[in-house]
Order: structure tokens, then C-alpha cells, then sequence
């Protein structure tokens, strides 16, 4: 297949391509740097060199594609301390990009990443943007399959407690204790969308992907062993004073409101409710293989 891929050579994007290319697709990439072109090109792929916010390149780019890959990605649309950008707004945008590039090219056969929490327009903070996404995606004419991936929360977004275990000594969150909750490796997404390319396409269908199950105690334990830390504590604190902490440090006030918000559903479990009615089998890569890229990504911190 002529396959067309979107986030360009990302933690998802380049195992993605590596996997379609093996499987003998045609596949282009589409990053917004000219200096991806020599990387896209020496893994046998096409590179596309334009924003998924323009709606004109991507219905040139999508002319011809037997499928495409969509997703969105909140570094493209700015960071995340810019206090003006509209994040639900720019979501949006996108979103109604795709679908005029869809109809415009002609394609039929769409993956895209969304997110766990796209179920539901309610509860699930930050993560409306994935519900909005997908609720513009489905106004595309039915002749047009679309297959919703909705992994859940990334290991790699662990990185992100890096600067709080090296100060305090802690991963510092909202919630904690021993329930188990689902998490992903990138390399598991991407072996999931290669497998999906390679079946049928039918209607509207929604695929949640997950790796591990773990519970917070669980994974300072794990973490806290990988990094010569045994004692490294999981320590919970009130949303109120996560989202002050955010806020102090120049989150826009929307996206720290709705990380509270996630995370208070993380806690109580109701993030993962439509998870659990449709559970996945579970990816290759365990918390225990993440724990050692962590450990080896911290000790260049320290």
C-alpha cells in the first residue's frame, strides 16, 4: 500500500516506519523540518516537507495514498507554558484540516491516534481535545473507514518527573497508592498501527492499545531501583496544590486545570471505564524494560 503518515519520525513515527517499510509499503512522512529529509530518506521512506496546518499541502500530500495516519500533536501546536494559545481551538483546527484533506484526496482508509479518555466529553481534563478530534473525524462520509487508536498514558511521559525525583527526592503527584492503572510504550502503538494497516478496513471502529499494568506504589518501587534509589517515594498531594505548583511555573492555566482534572480521574479509576469494557491485549514492552531507558536517561541529569 501507498501509505501516508503524519508526526513525522517521533517516538511513535520512526518505529512506525521502520515496521511498514519491512512490511514492503510505499510510505511518506510528513514533518514540518527540512532537516528530517536526509533521516526520513534513509529509512527507504518519502519525505513531505509542510504543517498538517496547512490543509492545501496535506490534500496534495494525500493524493494517491491507499491510507493515511493522522495525529495531532500538542508540540506543534506550541508550548505548553503559552499562556494565549487555545489549545481546543488549535485541536480543532487541525482536525478540520484533515477531514478537507481526506475528502479533497479521495482517501478511504484512515488510523488515527487518539487517546484513552476520548470516549467522553466529561471528566477526563485536557484529554476533550482527543473526544473533539474524533467526534470531527466521524462527519466524513461513511464510504471513509477510520480505526480510532486510543492508547493510554505514555511511559515516556514519566520523563516528566525527572526534575521533582532529582530535587525532592519524589514523584510528586495528585493521586496514588496500589490500584493498578494501564500504561503504553511508543514501540507498543506503533506495532499495533502496523498491524492494523495490514487488516481489513470497515466502518468505525475504536482499538485501545496498552503494555503494563501498574500501580503508582508499583512504579516508584520499580523506578526507584532502576535509578539507585530504593526509597524513591510516590507522594500524593492535593490538586489544589498541583495546580498552584503548575501554575507557578507558567503552565497555561487551561492545560494545568485540565492535567488536575486527568489526573483526579486516573485516581478514582473512571478515566479507564470504557478501557475496561473492551481490554486490549497487552504490548511487549513492560514498566521493568521502561525503568531501564528511564534510569539511563537520568543519570544524565545527575
Amino acid at each position: 500500500m501507498k501509505i501516508v503518515l503524519t508526526g513525522s519520525l517521533g517516538n511513535i513515527g520512526k518505529p512506525l516506519t521502520n515496521l511498514l517499510v519491512a512490511a514492503g509499503h510505499q510510505v511518506t512522512v510528513i514533518s514540518s523540518k527540512k532537516e528530517r529529509i536526509t533521516e526520513i530518506e534513509s529509512l527507504n521512506a518519502v519525505a513531505a516537507i509542510g504543517s498538517i496546518q496547512d490543509a492545501e499541502f496535506l490534500t496534495e500530500t494525500f493524493k494517491g495514498a491507499d491510507a493515511v495516519y493522522l495525529m495531532e500533536a500538542w508540540e506543534g501546536i506550541g508550548s505548553l507554558s503559552d499562556k494565549e494559545i487555545d489549545f481546543l481551538a488549535e485541536f480543532k483546527k487541525i482536525a478540520q484540516n484533515y477531514v478537507t484533506a481526506v475528502q479533497q484526496s479521495g482517501v478511504k482508509k484512515i488510523i488515527h491516534l487518539s487517546s484513552i479518555g476520548a470516549h467522553s466529553d466529561q471528566g477526563n481534563g485536557s484529554l476533550l481535545v482527543h473526544y473533539n478530534v474524533e467526534q470531527i473525524l466521524q462527519t466524513l462520509p461513511e464510504d471513509v473507514s477510520i480505526k480510532f487508536m486510543r492508547p493510554v498514558g505514555f511511559f515516556s511521559n514519566m520523563y516528566r518527573w525527572l526534575s521533582t525525583i532529582q530535587s525532592q527526592g519524589a514523584i510528586i503527584q495528585s493521586y496514588g497508592g496500589a490500584n493498578k492503572e494501564p500504561w503504553v510504550s511508543p514501540y507498543d502503538i506503533a506495532a499495533t498501527i502496523a498491524e492494523e494497516f495490514q487488516k481489513t478496513f470497515s466502518g468505525r471502529t475504536v482499538h485501545y492499545i496498552a503494555s503494563d499494568e501498574v500501580s503508582p506504589d508499583e512504579i516508584a518501587n520499580v523506578l526507584g531501583k532502576a535509578i539507585g534509589n530504593p526509597n524513591l517515594e510516590w507522594k500524593v498531594i492535593s490538586s489544589e496544590e498541583l495546580l498552584n505548583q503548575m501554575l507557578s511555573a507558567g503552565i497555561n492555566e487551561w492545560i494545568a486545570k485540565g492535567m488536575v482534572a486527568m489526573q483526579k480521574a486516573q485516581g478514582d479509576g473512571s478515566l479507564y471505564e470504557d478501557f475496561y469494557t473492551s481490554k486490549p491485549k497487552l504490548g511487549k514492552v513492560k514498566l521493568e524494560d521502561f525503568a531501564k531507558e528511564f534510569a539511563e536517561k537520568y543519570k544524565t541529569i545527575n
